[in-house]
C-alpha cells in the first residue's frame, strides 16, 4: 500500500463528480518591503532580519486557496489555514459544491494528520511527531507539516547551526546552509535569502544521502510593519516521498490575520476522529527499505555557492 495513493483517490472525488473551477490570475504583487541591506550581511546581520518573524506567534486566514501541481488538470480548492507556533496547524481545503469531501492537513503539540476521503468514506493517516521523526530514513513523507510553517515565511536560523554563508549567488540571493541533527543523521537545509529585504525565497532540505527531499519556493512578499517583516503570499511545495513519485503543492494566501486566529473552535488543533479508517504512518513505513547514509556524506564540506556540485543542486530555481 502506497500512502500517495490518497492524493489520487482524493482528487478522483471532485474529477468524477463533475466539479470543475477555474484557475484565478497570478495575485498582484505588493509593494517591495524597505530595504535592509545594502552590501552583503553578515551572517548575523542576515540571521537577525530573517529572525524578525520570530514575533509571529499566529497566523490565520479564510481566503487561502490549494493546488495540486503535480496533477495540474484537477481544480484549485478553496481553503483556511490556521497556525500556531510551534507546532499547531490546520489546512483544510474543499470545493463547496461537493459535500462531505475534502482535505485536513493538521498538527498539534503531539501528532500530525492528514484526513482524505476515500469513496464515500474518509481516512485518516496520523502519526506521533516524535516517532515519526524517528524513522524519517524509511518515512513515507519526508516531513511532517510543520515544515509547511517554515515555508509560509516562519522559518528561523540558527547562526550556531550555519555551515556556510551567507555567500552571494551568482542570480544575487544570499545562500546559507545550516545542518540539523537527526536521529538517523544530519540533514542540510539550505536558505536563498533576498539580498536586499532579507527574507527567505526558497528552501532545499537534503537528507544524510544527499538526496534533496523537500523544497519550498516563497513568492509575492508582503510587508507587516508591526512585526517588520515580509511575509509570502503564494508557496509551492515540493516533496520526494520514499514511497512513492514526488508531491507538488501551490498554497496561495489572500490576506493574513496575524497573531491571531480566525476560528472559535475550542478543537481547532485536535485530530479529527471522524474517519472510518484510521492509518498510522509510522507502521505503513515499515515496509519501506531504509536508507543508510555513508559517514561523508553526514559530515559538512568546504562549500562555495559558486562550485556546481555545491548544495542546492543547480536549476532547481524558477
Amino acid at each position: 500500500m502506497r500512502f500517495t495513493l490518497w492524493i489520487g483517490t482524493f482528487f478522483v472525488c471532485f474529477v468524477s463528480g463533475g466539479a470543475t473551477c477555474a484557475r484565478r490570475d497570478v495575485p498582484l504583487p505588493f509593494p517591495p518591503p524597505p530595504v535592509v541591506f545594502n552590501e552583503t550581511p553578515t551572517l548575523e546581520e542576515v540571521t537577525a532580519v530573517v529572525n524578525r518573524t520570530s514575533s509571529i506567534h499566529q497566523l490565520s486566514s479564510n481566503t487561502a486557496s490549494v493546488e495540486l501541481l503535480s496533477m495540474p488538470s484537477l481544480p484549485r480548492l478553496g481553503a483556511t489555514l490556521n497556525l500556531e507556533r510551534d507546532r499547531r496547524f490546520r489546512l483544510r481545503a474543499s470545493l463547496p459544491i461537493v459535500l462531505g469531501a475534502g482535505m485536513d492537513l493538521g498538527s498539534n503539540d503531539e501528532m500530525f494528520w492528514i484526513e482524505v476521503p476515500e469513496g464515500i468514506s474518509k481516512t485518516l493517516y496520523y502519526a506521533r511527531h516524535d516517532q515519526y521523526r524517528q524513522q524519517l530514513n524509511r518515512a513515507i513523507l519526508p516531513v511532517d507539516p510543520t515544515w509547511v510553517m517554515d515555508a509560509l515565511g516562519l522559518v528561523q536560523i540558527d547562526p550556531a547551526t550555519v555551515v556556510a554563508g551567507p555567500v552571494t549567488r551568482t542570480d544575487g540571493k544570499l545562500e546559507i546552509r545550516s545542518t540539523m541533527s537527526m536521529p538517523n543523521g544530519t540533514y542540510q537545509r539550505v536558505c536563498l535569502i533576498e539580498p536586499s529585504a532579507g527574507y527567505v525565497t526558497h528552501q532545499f532540505l537534503y537528507a544524510p544521502n544527499g538526496n534533496l527531499i523537500a523544497q519550498s519556493q516563497a513568492s509575492n512578499h508582503a510587508y507587516y510593519e508591526a512585526q517588520q517583516c515580509a511575509l509570502p503570499h503564494r508557496v509551492e511545495l515540493n516533496l520526494a516521498p520514499s514511497g512513492g513519485p514526488p508531491l507538488s503543492m501551490r498554497i496561495e494566501i489572500g490576506s493574513y490575520a496575524v497573531n491571531q486566529l480566525l476560528s472559535g473552535d475550542p478543537q481547532l488543533f485536535t485530530m479529527p476522529t471522524s474517519a472510518s479508517q484510521a492509518v498510522d504512518l509510522t507502521k505503513l513505513g515499515q515496509s519501506t527499505p531504509a536508507v543508510t547514509a555513508s559517514p561523508a556524506s553526514s559530515t559538512p564540506v568546504n562549500y562555495s555557492a559558486n562550485v556546481p556540485t555545491a548544495y542546492p543542486l543547480r536549476g532547481t530555481l524558477r
